[in-house]
């Protein structure tokens, strides 16, 4: 097993290495660049811009060398420094801008997740159990809600129920005073009492789609031939459900790993502009939308490096818990 988990690791690196190379070459494919875009908005307001100014700002963002010049200019740096680059449009190191954000994005995706996997496997293996009861019929009605609604949709609906009802706005992360605060145990107090309306927004669909797999993929297993012939055999219910039929029909959700952490980090962009979130989304959608070349692709950088981390990890729990799996080369 560590043989296997060691060459995958090794195999990350030309992975990551290809996906840098499409993502900046995705990002140099619309015309023109960051320096264009903000000399036309600057023109648009009125504001005269030289001739002599526009020059010094293309060496000083290093626009003057050929795409592929700048690509390995910025990843040379990358490895051999952990510079990411200069953010065009916040005139700030990538890193800075990123790590400004990414713990309140990381501390909502973990517990994203960890809502998402709760509740969704509970209510999944209860509505298996429990098939064409009343509340099957209530969770799987409730999931193809969960699936087919937007999260920004369901956080406009909830913004107005909140507020028409109780008076309270319910966007963003802190109360007025705290937001310029330091962090302190106050802050994160108050932090935890808003911090649940993102949650439960951002994993209604990821729970509705957990809750669907691990009904259908555990009702497949309830139907075969070993399960029938413990239960004749008098194995306790619980102990013959999750002992076996479990611990199967997870697989599915363990392999979803891979694509499900950099999709809460992503797939919140839309509603943590509605709520008014202090995340990373919000700033890679501004980063494509200005093509500010090195933010934008070290956001992709780092959500690809997240996928191929997630496969790596659901390959190595599906071997842990599913004794039938055997990979190429893994110690037995």
């Amino acid at each position: 097993m560590l043989g296997y988990i060691v060459r995958r690791i090794i195999f990350l690196f030309p992975v990551l290495l290809i996906i840098s190379m499409i993502a900046y070459l995705v990002i140099e494919l619309p015309p023109g660049d960051y320096l264009t875009t903000h000399i036309m908005r600057l023109r648009a307001a009125g504001t005269h811009v030289a001739e002599d100014e526009i020059i010094r700002l293309t060496r000083m963002f290093g626009l003057d060398k050929p795409p592929h010049i700048r690509y390995f200019l910025w990843l040379w740096k990358i490895v051999r420094y952990g510079d990411f680059g200069l953010s065009f449009q916040w005139n700030k190191p990538v890193s800075e801008v990123i790590g400004e954000r990414l713990a309140l994005t990381m501390t909502i995706s973990i517990l994203t997740l960890i809502f998402s996997w709760f509740t969704g496997v509970i209510i999944g293996i209860y509505s298996a159990t429990h098939q064409y009861s009343i509340f099957d019929y209530t969770f799987t009605f409730l999931g193809f809600i969960g699936v087919s609604i937007p999260s920004y949709l369901l956080a406009l609906v909830l913004m107005y129920f909140v507020y028409s009802r109780f008076g309270l706005a319910v966007t963003g992360l802190f109360s007025q005073y705290y937001v310029t605060q330091p962090w302190s145990i106050g802050k994160v107090i108050d932090l935890l009492k808003h911090i649940w309306l993102p949650i439960l927004i951002i994993g209604t669909g990821g729970t509705a789609s957990i809750v669907r797999v691990m009904r259908g993929t555990l009702l497949d297993e309830l139907r075969k031939q070993y399960v029938i012939t413990a239960r004749a055999k008098g194995l306790p219910e619980r102990q013959l459900i999750f002992k076996y039929p479990v611990r199967i029909a997870i697989n599915p959700l363990v392999s979803s790993v891979s694509w499900l952490l950099p999709s809460i980090v992503s797939g919140e962009t839309i509603t943590s502009i509605v709520l008014n979130l202090p995340t990373c989304g919000p700033i890679l959608f501004r980063a494509l939308m200005t093509q500010d070349e090195y933010l934008a692709g070290s956001f992709i950088l780092i959500l690809s490096g997240l996928v191929v981390i997630g496969a790596l990890i659901a390959d190595i729990l599906l071997a842990i818990l599913d004794p039938r799996i055997r990979y190429e080369g893994v110690e037995r």
